[in-house]
């Protein structure tokens, strides 16, 4: 997709030297095309979305930034993301979609809009399996019209964020094009099984734990600053590490060593919590929502979904 010149649909404003477009020139269903790709990053997941193939909506979009004169996304490293054009057009789509929708009820004579379409929701992978994906199988039960789509990684928000609608991240993700708020706090502490414990002497202080064997996160691939051990166990390496959280608890559990695991996990997993109060680290959820996605409807029923379940669940991700 690359930009191309504008033809006779815009034309030279005398007073602001700017193109003056004629929207009768401008096809709505166009604009489906630009917040698909805007929602997933990618074209071949977007014409899934949208049932068509990835050369349709390759053209699509070619189509409308000719009819706007201004290139709408570009093509990163992480896939397509939109421009500062773009995302001023994509936040004015979503009126465009949200109407179609509307349309389609009144006409198949739905009393009440629906909720449909897809919203894609980005989390670390623990978080988001025990915490939002309940929040998320509740809002299907409710709306089934809706697809929810769920992408786990720990990992850090970009600066020109895409490929999703809603993201939950560890700490505060930068850049402007995301509304953010901080969603809760979740407490990591020290965990161990009792096999392990059989085998090697309880840690009475945090300068014993450089006789045992940690298990954590890969320092070398650790794409969130807040989750450096070294912020939180100053001179001490895991020797078990993983990028999933799920497998350091399945070492810890294993009695591979002493895990360094986020207690709504932990606790799940019978296993022995160890200097409690030595250590004790809380780090913040934030929620972000493209700019572009904020007023959608079904975005906002999973926001909500999300703070909820947050807020019901508080005593897991921090307990007592």
């Amino acid at each position: 997709m690359h930009p191309s010149p504008a033809d006779d649909a815009a034309a030279p404003d005398k007073g602001t030297g700017r193109r003056a477009i004629d929207p009768r020139r401008l096809r709505a269903d166009d604009l489906r095309y630009l917040l698909a790709v805007a929602r997933t990053g990618r074209l071949v997941a977007a014409a899934d979305a949208l049932g068509v193939d990835h050369t349709t909506v390759s053209r699509r979009i070619a189509a409308l930034e000719k009819s706007l004169g201004q290139r709408l996304m570009e093509r990163g490293t992480e896939g397509w993301s939109l421009t500062e054009a773009g995302k001023t057009v994509s936040e004015n789509a979503r009126a465009v979609e949200e109407a179609l929708v509307r349309v389609a009820d009144a006409a198949s004579g739905q009393g009440a809009p629906s909720l449909r379409g897809t919203v894609r929701v980005n989390a670390p992978d623990g978080f988001g399996t025990v915490i939002a994906t309940p929040a998320l199988a509740r809002v299907r039960r409710h709306h089934p019209d809706l697809h929810v789509e769920l992408i786990t990684a720990t990992r850090q928000l970009t600066r020109h964020p895409s490929g999703f609608d809603l993201a939950l991240a560890i700490g505060q993700p930068a850049g402007s094009r995301l509304v953010t708020e901080h969603l809760t706090d979740y407490a990591l502490g020290l965990y161990a099984s009792d096999e392990y414990l059989a085998r090697c002497p309880t840690p009475a202080s945090i300068a014993d734990l450089r006789e045992h064997a940690l298990i954590f996160y890969i320092e070398s691939m650790l794409q969130v600053g807040d989750l450096d051990i070294e912020r939180h166990l100053p001179g001490l390496t895991p020797a078990f590490s993983s990028t999933n959280v799920f497998a350091q608890l399945e070492a810890t559990r294993l009695g591979v060593g002493i895990g360094v695991l986020p207690a709504f996990l932990a606790q799940r997993s019978q296993l022995r919590r160890l200097l409690a109060r030595e250590v004790d680290i809380r780090l913040p959820i934030t929620l972000a929502v493209r700019r572009d996605a904020v007023t959608h409807p079904a975005v906002g029923a999973v926001r909500d979904a999300l703070r909820r379940e947050a807020a019901d669940r508080g005593a897991e991700l921090i307990p007592e």
